[in-house]
């Protein structure tokens, strides 16, 4: 299967550069490009795209509104942010619209393609050291008192809680398997029952959740 993707940025470099770099990845093709947020809520329905890397800073309507009304809307699409990550205080707004991942402008263009099939496939799982500077900034912006109630827990089991708190301190399924002695398998079991019970759509929801009810504090 092909992943249709527009690309949403108002540098036309940025969008030559990555137009080119996926001609060279049949599964990938660049079906639309959007300089405003206005265009890229636009033109995602009209073109049916799985995906979207929607830069956070543009003109008019700017990343984090665009990729609410996407995710809110009608289509299936995925929106992928683009950011430069230490300058941009808005990535978590960003993952709280709605966006299924991040991915960072100064990275190897391969981990963009990588990042872009992972969140078309429907995970959040982005390269590991990507992933630890997102917890790292959940953890510098979410404050000591919990945003979430921590009633909102209730109906997970006490296994549950516990893969939920390594979630959100950055674990991967097999590292959190290592870490409760089961399986793989099962770890993966418990994050997709957490999915369903949280209303969580992705891994990067489940790790806001894990901070804003508290049950991960900020260091």
């Amino acid at each position: 299967m092909t992943t249709r993707v527009v690309l949403a940025d108002d540098q036309p470099l940025v969008r030559s550069g990555l137009r080119v770099l996926m001609t060279d990845h049949p599964d990938l093709e660049v079906v639309g490009e959007a300089a405003t947020g206005e265009e890229a809520v636009r033109l995602v329905e009209a073109v049916a795209a799985d995906v979207v890397v929607m830069d956070i800073r543009m003109p008019g309507m700017d990343g984090i509104e665009a990729t609410r009304r996407i995710t809110a809307g009608p289509t299936a699409a995925r929106v992928l942010v683009l950011t430069t990550f230490d300058e941009d205080d808005h990535v978590y707004g960003a993952l709280r619209a709605g966006a299924s991942g991040f991915v960072v402008k100064d990275m190897a263009l391969d981990d963009i393609l990588g990042a872009i099939r992972v969140v078309a496939a429907g995970d959040a799982l982005i390269a590991p050291g990507v992933t630890r500077r997102l917890i790292a900034d959940l953890a510098g912006r979410t404050t000591a008192a919990p945003q979430r109630p921590a009633r909102a827990l209730d109906g997970i089991t006490e296994r549950e809680r516990e893969v939920l708190t390594l979630v959100g301190r950055g674990r991967s399924n097999s590292e959190i398997a290592e870490d409760l002695f089961i399986s793989v398998a099962t770890a993966k079991s418990h994050v997709s029952r957490l999915f369903t019970k949280l209303g969580a759509r992705d891994r990067v929801q489940l790790v806001i959740a894990a901070y804003e009810t508290g049950l991960v504090r900020p260091h």
